[in-house]
């Protein structure tokens, strides 16, 4: 567990020492942008993004042997220990081309989880190429795809690498037909490689070179913001791609999306450590401090532009980051909410997808709402507040978006059951779907078709791939698959399903609250949105499972699951029994039955004006289960 006050350790930025013999960067300045190359490493979960950056920052002597460690660009221990990929991070290189001389290469290591993809969709947006990962034990997987097409999306020159070829079950030529098969990238250009061994780096580096072109340079000044983050001494980092112009230390800046002027601090580039310059020129990538003090006033994918002489039009490719799962977190000692309060604002400085607002619940007591991106980046901010702040937390079910329309002919968007309507006012309700594209053994199917009908799903297309792998297109409601879906695909395909999925539009759904009640009052942190046909076993299992968590009391207490007024499930908590009788050493039967009766009278006044106290131990039995 981490020790008190953790949470105050700063940025979450990585920070190297620098080797002043290691052949570093120097002083960013002015550059010709035909020596530039930017490109981004794009790949699956697990494929080898970060350990292909570490080989490349030791060829390039970014980093010396003392320096190097395994994920050097991965600082957060949660990274660390996962082994993926939270936070874009760039770095700049010198390389010698043995041909055409000295070239600046700008990386950028990309996430792989899907959650993240709005992020990989900007680091691309930043670059000119790609380096495309293939595992050759594994072959293409869902975010391969959704990745390539991205980059293809973007214009950007791919390069394909098949990686961890020193496997013993690499399986080379089965992964190149299916590079071409299914991303159309003809098998000559793919690169053997092994980013743990340092095979087929030198080739790698060569062909960044020599495949990806140089930046185009524009003649207005215009920088795109593809990441940010909040350092407590310099405040708000910004992390910029140049297309145009300059920008200057001391140069007054807009930015174009919200119209927001500040001033440029301090400007440099990494190398991974963050080393500052005079100005950062066209075609570079580096990072410019502001006077900014907040991360929510930074859009990502926001165009920076000269506040004197502003540019027309902004960089494309600009949108909102929407929240699409929600969840509410309370601590578990209420004294705690103050603590908890200043740890979610820290948090949400080096998250700017984070959202969340106050909320209180009759059970859980003062917590927040928060909205994540999806299921992981909510597990991953939960385990932060644990280690970095040294707080226990609870969350609530998480839940989507839903809109309902009602009666009068207004809508309404919740994401809380707590503010659901009376049923009689709507009209009708539509949740969000999702068209999700599975990649599965052929062997599989039967199972993976019978998990898409209990999560009612629907299989909209199916193609066969090369061997014996099938590509499903589904579409899926969005909030079927927030708690197990991804686990289940896993087990029914053995760990080689995997999945991608991009939000779609809002249907029709025939979706009730379903209310828990102890003793007749209802307790409103167990109460979900579900769909009808689901509600009558989901409050059974409930009601089942409280039965067995909640301690007796000295009546009989109901624990009963409803939709409106309607009771769908019951289950019936038995009372602690006083042997009233045990004084009655003999006479008339009538002495302990009048005894008895007295006693049932207490019980049921008893349970007319008692109160049932939840333990917070049922509340994380039932959340977890």
């Amino acid at each position: 567990m981490a020790k008190k006050g953790a949470g105050l350790r700063g940025p979450t930025f990585p920070v190297f020492s620098l080797n002043p013999r290691s052949n570093v960067l120097k002083t960013p300045g002015p550059m010709d942008p035909s020596s530039i190359r930017n490109f981004c490493i794009i790949a699956h979960i697990d494929h080898g993004k970060t350990t292909l950056s570490d080989r490349l920052l030791e060829r390039t002597g970014a980093i010396s042997k003392r320096e190097s460690r395994a994920q050097l660009l991965d600082s957060m221990d949660l990274e660390r220990e996962r082994g993926i990929t939270i936070k874009s991070h760039p770095v700049s290189m010198d390389y010698g081309h043995p041909l055409l001389g000295k070239f600046r290469l700008n990386l950028m290591d990309t996430p792989g989880h899907v959650d993240f993809s709005y992020e990989v969709s900007r680091c691309l947006a930043a670059c000119e190429g790609a380096l495309l990962l293939i595992d050759a034990a594994q072959g293409i997987e869902a975010q391969t795809v959704a990745n390539a097409q991205l980059a293809m999306r973007q214009g950007l020159k791919i390069i394909p690498i098949i990686n961890k070829v020193d496997l013993p079950n690499a399986d080379v030529p089965k992964v190149m037909a299916q590079m071409e098969e299914i991303l159309a990238l003809p098998r000559e250009e793919a690169i053997l490689a092994s980013a743990k061994t340092g095979l087929g780096v030198g080739e790698i580096l060569e062909a960044v070179v020599d495949r990806i072109p140089p930046p185009g340079v524009i003649g207005e000044t215009k920088a795109l913001i593809f990441d940010s983050v909040f350092d407590p001494y310099k405040g708000v980092i910004c992390y910029v791609r140049i297309f145009g112009g300059q920008l200057r230390l001391g140069d007054e800046i807009l930015m174009m999306q919200t119209g927001r002027r500040t001033q440029v601090k301090e400007v440099g580039c990494f190398t991974p450590a963050m080393v500052a310059g005079a100005e950062l020129s066209a075609g570079q990538v580096g990072y410019v401090v502001t006077s900014v003090k907040a991360v929510s006033e930074i859009k990502i994918g926001d165009t920076l532009t000269a506040a004197a002489l502003p540019a027309g039009e902004p960089l494309k490719g600009y949108k909102e980051v929407r929240p699409m799962v929600f969840s509410g977190i309370y601590p578990l000692d209420a004294s705690d909410f103050e603590r908890l309060k200043a740890a979610m604002g820290r948090l949400q400085l080096n998250d700017s997808a984070l959202t969340y607002t106050p909320e209180s619940s009759i059970a859980l007591g003062f917590g927040f709402r928060c909205g994540f991106l999806g299921l992981l980046h909510m597990e991953i901010v939960q385990e932060r507040i644990r280690r970095e702040y040294d707080l226990d937390v609870l969350s609530t079910y998480p839940s989507v978006i839903y809109r309902l329309f009602l009666t009068d002919g207004s809508r309404r968007e919740i994401d809380n059951p707590q503010f659901f309507p009376d049923p009689s006012s709507i009209d009708h309700i539509e949740e969000p779907t999702i068209i999700a594209v599975l990649h599965v053994p052929t062997d599989s199917l039967g199972d993976i078709l019978g998990l898409l009908n209990g999560k009612r799903g629907v299989c909209t297309n199916a193609e066969t791939l090369e061997g014996n792998r099938l590509m499903l297109t589904c579409s899926i409601p969005l909030n079927e698959i927030l708690i197990d879906f991804n686990d289940r695909l896993k087990s029914i395909t053995r760990g080689y399903g995997s999945m991608d999925y991009e939000l779609a539009d809002y249907v029709e759904a025939d979706l009730v609250k379903l209310d828990i009640l102890v003793n007749g009052e209802s307790v409103d942190a167990f109460s979900t949105i579900i769909h009808r046909t689901k509600a009558v076993a989901q409050g059974r299992r409930m009601c089942e499972k409280l039965k067995e968590l909640l301690p007796r009391q000295l009546f009989k207490v109901a624990i009963q699951a409803a939709i409106g007024g309607t009771v769908v499930a019951r289950e019936s908590l038995g009372a602690l029994r006083k042997d009233v009788t045990a004084k009655c050493y003999g006479g008339d039967i009538t002495r302990k039955r009048k005894l008895l009766e007295k006693q049932k009278e207490g019980k049921k006044r008893m349970k007319s004006i008692g109160k049932v106290a939840i333990p917070q131990e049922a509340f994380i039995g039932i959340l977890k289960a």
